[in-house]
């Protein structure tokens, strides 16, 4: 019997590759983004893509990389105070991971998405109403046919004006 897998290690399998082409090397740096710039500013910014600097000749395979560049989705408006933030922004990623990996940040103005909307609440049918829909539903012989015209009934009341 396959032991269960946590969840974590599927998202990195499936979005593994995705985050690499970006240059990213795991999905870890968009979980933990509101722990390393706080929950205000996490709300206005993400990061996009890591561009790592070219390597150059002559380097010793225990050399470490250079720090390369991070590149942040930012809201207009806070464009500005993430700019002015930056060394701190840069100085806890680099914490966060336990080496220099961010040398700088390069902003990218754009709209972030804040997390799934909340859908509107499901406007409630009067009984009345329903009790309409229900006995014009009832003669129809078809159980799964009575059921979805059951539930087209209701969806046009509920949204009918009148």
């Amino acid at each position: 019997m396959a032991r269960p897998k946590p969840l974590s290690e599927l998202i990195e399998r499936s979005l593994g590759p995705v985050f690499a082409a970006q240059g990213f090397a795991s999905t870890d740096i968009l979980a933990s983004w509101p722990e390393i710039v706080g929950e205000r500013l996490a709300g206005f910014c993400q990061p996009e893509k890591f561009e790592w600097p070219r390597r150059r000749a002559g380097r010793g395979p225990e050399a470490r990389p250079a720090p390369g560049t991070l590149v942040v989705r930012v809201e207009g408006a806070f464009a500005l105070e993430l700019q002015h933030l930056a060394p701190l922004v840069i100085e806890r990623i680099n914490r966060h991971y336990g080496w220099a990996c961010v040398g700088r940040l390069s902003l990218r103005q754009d709209r972030v998405g804040r997390g799934a909307k909340r859908a509107p609440p499901k406007p409630v049918l009067d009984p009345a109403r329903r009790g309409e829909v229900a006995s014009a539903v009832a003669g129809i012989g078809e159980e799964g046919l009575r059921d979805a015209l059951d539930r087209l009934g209701v969806a046009v009341m509920t949204t009918a004006r009148g």
